[in-house]
């Protein structure tokens, strides 16, 4: 009978899909939180990849004279719940997590690359991606972050393929906070690249 329990158990799980192991229960505003270790790490979110997907940015190293500062393409994700709060007030709440996979333009052999890194493929001529090449998190939590701008924090598991870093530590805020104070449309995120979030934003 146990094992009948189990099993069923188990199958149930499989069905809905494996809670991700690096949030906890909800705040106050309903949003599910990251979990950080006693020595200010925060855990790599295990299932960021069926987060809400708001789009890919791409800055090329070919348009940028050969030296774009962030060359790969940038594949964003939101914790659905912050995603939720977002739609439902227009604002980011405490709690809200962004995941950022970085992914390699696509590279084939020497006679079939161009010399501004695009491909032909079936579609037309382009960049596509290629292999996954590293992960970064944003964490918004004002009383942890206190003294960070808006209360964000950056964190990257790793400029690297599979499998990345399981704890990071956040980024001086001198190193990624000043480019989005600047320029970021909405509390320090760049909504006005993502079609997606501003078509969700109340009116």
């Amino acid at each position: 009978m146990r094992h009948l329990i189990f099993s069923a158990a188990l199958a149930l799980g499989l069905a809905v899909g494996h809670p991700d192991l690096s949030i906890t229960a909800a705040n106050a505003q309903g949003v599910n939180q990251a979990t950080f270790n006693n020595d200010g790490s925060v855990n790599a979110p295990t299932d960021y990849r069926s987060w809400i997907y708001v789009g890919t940015p791409l800055t090329p190293n070919a348009l940028n004279g050969g030296k774009a500062p962030f060359p790969e393409f940038h594949n964003v994700y939101i914790e659905p719940s912050a995603y939720a709060y977002w739609q439902k007030n227009g604002k980011w709440a405490e709690g809200t997590q962004l995941a950022k996979e970085l992914v390699l333009i696509r590279q084939k052999g020497k006679d079939e690359m161009n010399k501004d890194g695009s491909t032909g493929e079936v579609s037309g001529v382009g960049y596509f991606q290629g292999e996954f090449a590293g992960l970064e998190l944003t964490v918004k939590d004002n009383k942890r972050f206190a003294k960070e701008p808006g209360g964000w924090a950056y964190f990257s598991f790793g400029h690297n393929k599979p499998p990345y870093a399981k704890t990071a530590k956040a980024f001086p805020a001198k190193d990624c906070n000043a480019c989005h104070a600047a320029a970021a449309a909405d509390d320090f995120v760049f909504t006005q690249f993502y079609p997606v979030l501003r078509a969700a934003k109340p009116k």
